[in-house]
């Protein structure tokens, strides 16, 4: 197919922003219609790309005739009502992660999805990463020989993060935000993708007094088919920010580092070394040109690698029963 395929955005600040630049030049998907709550950031939108209209509110977005799909970057509690509102409309949907903060709302999304038919995506960055695919090769194929455990390790500088000042302030209070929400679940994603569901065995989020600002370190350890997964996660001040997963095998391993690079080690003693002569800038491109042809897919009602509504709500149990302790 080659249709363009007509994306209205909801949600304008720094995730709505990124997926508009990610947008230029892709030969279907056309952004055309936008909206946000926040007058300036619509009024900006607008300056920085003058073929987009403005619609007068979300609903009245879904409902224009002529959209094919929608992309919803607002914070989380109202993905499923937009969600939803799209759904009617008979749109595709890439909504931005956590889902939701309704979980029993979500799981009436998902019946509704599966019932009817509906087009939904969740965006994790990862889903479409070659790090994603090497883990799966390496766990069908055996060549890390038995996976004998995962390490998970994040490191902040703050949070939020600088370049994130424009999300609003729920991104730093614990009902919708917090670090292991935004950034922990892209991991988790990949590893239960991988491994399948994952059991807490034990968990210890650290929280500021004022009880209103989200976790600022995280302790825990799952197991994921029987592979031990640690993770090791803070706030921690005056450091450049890290993010790492290590899987340790038998007979080698593979990491995943600064979220598109990969690495892996021969042997129990080996060095690491790059899989790939591509840089992690490269291989970010990489992944985002194929996420965005997986979207193209999902539109048209073909095949694609996309994680959906169901996924992700996976992700967020996991990832709530590592705030809670439960």
């Amino acid at each position: 197919m080659t249709e363009i395929l007509n994306i209205g955005v909801i949600g304008l600040g720094v995730m709505g922003q990124r997926m508009l630049e990610r947008l230029k030049g892709h030969d279907r998907l056309r952004p055309t219609l936008v909206w946000d709550a926040n007058a300036l950031a619509l009024q900006q939108t607008l300056q920085a790309y003058p073929q987009l209209r403005a619609a007068n509110s979300a609903e009245a977005l879904l409902a224009t005739p002529g959209l094919h799909t929608a992309y919803i970057a607002t914070p989380p509690a109202a993905h499923l009502a937009l969600a939803n509102a799209a759904f009617d409309a008979d749109l595709a949907v890439l909504c931005e992660k956590p889902l939701t903060t309704d979980f029993d709302g979500a799981r009436r999304t998902i019946a509704r999805i599966t019932a009817e038919g509906r087009r939904d995506a969740v965006n994790f960055s990862l889903a479409s990463s070659p790090g994603l695919q090497a883990l799966k090769s390496a766990w069908t194929d055996g060549s890390l020989g038995d996976w004998q455990g995962i390490t998970i390790e994040l490191s902040f500088a703050a949070w939020p993060r600088p370049w994130q000042s424009g999300a609003g302030a729920w991104l730093s209070e614990r009902v919708e935000g917090g670090f292991s929400r935004e950034v922990l679940s892209h991991f988790i994603f990949v590893l239960q993708h991988v491994l399948g569901p994952a059991e807490v065995v034990a968990a210890q989020a650290a929280y500021p007094a004022d009880g209103r600002l989200a976790e600022t370190s995280l302790k825990a350890e799952l197991r994921m088919r029987g592979v031990p997964v640690h993770i090791d996660a803070a706030v921690r001040g005056d450091v450049a920010d890290v993010n790492r997963v290590t899987v340790t095998g038998s007979q080698g391993g593979l990491r995943l580092q600064e979220w598109f690079g990969l690495s892996q080690r021969l042997g129990n003693d080996g060095a690491w070394a790059p899989v790939s002569a591509a840089s992690s800038d490269q291989l970010r491109q990489q992944s985002q040109r194929s996420q965005l042809d997986h979207w193209a897919a999902m539109v048209d009602g073909q095949s694609h690698g996309l994680p959906r509504f169901a996924e992700a709500l996976a992700v967020q149990e996991t990832i709530e029963a590592l705030l809670t302790g439960k």
